[in-house]
């Protein structure tokens, strides 16, 4: 695409970023009463579709409003960072063939440098806020993103094995004979959970525990600063959707549809089976999250990383010696 083409194209996956962040809101609920045998948002236009507009109105209507005892450039900056960092991760997602951003042969670096520095918009918020309960939920949202960062990055090296390319259009391109979600199965189990805890999702939304820390690190925040964390963090689940479709269900590829579409179905399916988990599994305890990580997230981290490389190493060699 020409530079013309590539800011227009940019622009509008912003917009449709945002805009599902926004929808989503309305769907998710819709869907969590569906499954919990309630009526969910049901008042407002056809479906309750409406409540989202409503939403928005008190959101933007609402006073302003800076704690006189916080720091104010950094309390107002934190929920400015998570969407920022949010939609310049997708910045490297390829939605068909030519359909992207920016294709660079370090993409997935990319979509991970971005996740991590998530993290410093609820650290800050925390911080800023002068308050201890979001003190600390900052610091718990601070060790639980950085630990399970760990995770994130090792599950997926068996996925470059595999590809012999950094290139998200390298990688969907290696999964037309097998998608990497059947080789990969133990990546795929460990990138799920790790992208539940990222972007703080239900069972794993320990930073902001209402019955512990009241509302964690945005106790302090109202109005549109609250809804940009809201946005940030319905804009994560998006992009981890996006980016699990991406490297372990064949991104883009798919017959008779076109490649956008395809991509567009799987990516929706994802995030119905996220909504899912919010409504069927209770929240753990901080300590069992964390043990969860490094008991037992990491030694499969390990033990995929290790079979992957062998068997990577033993079909190479018995494909030299041919």
């Amino acid at each position: 695409m020409s530079d013309g083409m590539t800011v227009l194209f940019a622009l509008g996956v912003m917009a449709a970023a945002v805009g599902g962040a926004a929808v989503l809101t309305w769907f998710e609920r819709r869907l969590l009463g569906v499954w919990q045998d309630r009526y969910g948002p049901n008042r407002l236009g056809p479906f309750g579709i409406l409540q989202v507009a409503a939403d928005m109105i008190k959101l933007l209507t609402k006073h302003d409003w800076v704690p006189p005892f916080a720091d104010r450039v950094v309390f107002i900056f934190a929920p400015t960072a998570i969407v920022v960092a949010m939609l310049m991760g997708f910045a490297v997602i390829p939605f068909g063939p030519d359909l992207h951003i920016i294709d660079v042969n370090i993409g997935l670096l990319f979509f991970l440098g971005m996740t991590s520095l998530a993290v410093y918009s609820v650290l800050l918020g925390g911080l800023a806020s002068n308050n201890k309960y979001a003190l600390l939920g900052g610091l718990r949202s601070a060790a639980q993103m950085v630990s399970y960062e760990v995770f994130m990055g090792l599950s997926l090296m068996g996925v470059v094995m595999l590809s012999g390319s950094f290139s998200l259009q390298d990688i969907v391109a290696a999964q037309r004979d097998m998608w990497f979600c059947i080789p990969q199965f133990l990546g795929l189990f460990v990138f799920l959970i790790a992208g539940i805890a990222e972007s703080h999702r239900l069972p794993f939304d320990l930073p902001e525990a209402e019955h512990e820390l009241t509302a964690g690190f945005h106790t302090e925040y109202g109005g549109m600063k609250f809804a940009m964390f809201m946005l940030g963090e319905y804009l994560g689940l998006i992009l981890i959707s996006a980016m699990i479709v991406t490297l372990f269900f064949g991104g883009w590829l798919g017959p008779w549809l076109p490649p956008i579409v395809w991509f567009g179905i799987k990516t929706f399916f994802v995030i119905c089976f996220f909504i899912l988990l919010r409504a069927a599994i209770p929240r753990p305890r901080y300590d069992q999250l964390m043990s969860l990580g490094w008991k037992v997230m990491l030694p499969i981290t390990l033990i995929n990383l290790v079979a992957t490389g062998a068997i990577a190493l033993w079909m190479h060699d018995g494909g030299a010696m041919t």
